[in-house]
């Protein structure tokens, strides 16, 4: 899997490190650009790209298909491949599971979701993102704290979906911090000061 790293500005060894998947049709550049946004100096972030090509976009990719014909094609493929990788990373940067934040907006978020409730992780961070049908089970003991941040006003993600996933989610006995903004579908400032006080509490 191809992927951005970007060390700690301190050239000191991570806090943790954080993980945070695009959306569909963006790539980890795009995310990557949010860098400075986080202001987590002290942690190591990965930005993957997702395995597939985006069909309308030269330079987009996609975790699995979202078009009507083919919905949801490639999940299965992109799960197991985000499984692996991320279980590989506590080797290739020393920092393990419990220190790892998975994040990710939209299709991200969904994938999020998906492979991080049973995966020992610090916790989850869902973006203007949505539970796929049939996610949601729960099969470790201890499941990490999830925040779950969407704009109230997003068209290509409805709020319905984030509250589906808390409902969801909480019914299995995990920890929801949930926030509303005033937007659409993007991750702003306030998304993200959201995020980094729950970052730095998960890993804490």
């Amino acid at each position: 899997m191809q992927f951005i790293t970007v060390p700690p500005a301190t050239s000191q060894p991570p806090a943790g490190l954080i993980v945070t998947l695009h959306g569909w049709g963006a790539n980890a550049q795009d995310v990557a650009s949010l860098l400075p946004f986080f202001n987590l100096p002290d942690y190591q972030f990965m930005f993957p790209d997702a395995p597939y090509p985006h069909p309308h976009s030269p330079v987009g990719k996609a975790w699995y298909d979202l078009r009507t014909e083919n919905m949801y094609q490639g999940l299965a493929e992109s799960r197991q491949l985000l499984i692996d990788w991320l279980q590989s990373l506590e080797i290739s940067t020393g920092v393990p599971l419990s220190r790892t934040i998975l994040s990710g907006f939209s299709q991200g978020g969904a994938m999020t979701l998906d492979v991080g409730l049973n995966l020992p992780l610090a916790g989850l961070v869902v973006m203007s993102g949505y539970l796929h049908p049939g996610a949601g089970a729960v099969t470790q003991s201890s499941i990490p704290p999830i925040l779950i941040a969407h704009g109230r006003y997003d068209e290509v993600v409805p709020l319905q979906a984030a509250l589906k996933a808390r409902e969801t989610v909480e019914s299995q006995g995990v920890a929801v911090e949930y926030h509303e903004f005033d937007m659409g579908h993007e991750i702003s400032p306030q998304m993200l000061e959201v995020v980094r006080n729950f970052i730095e509490n998960a890993i804490n």
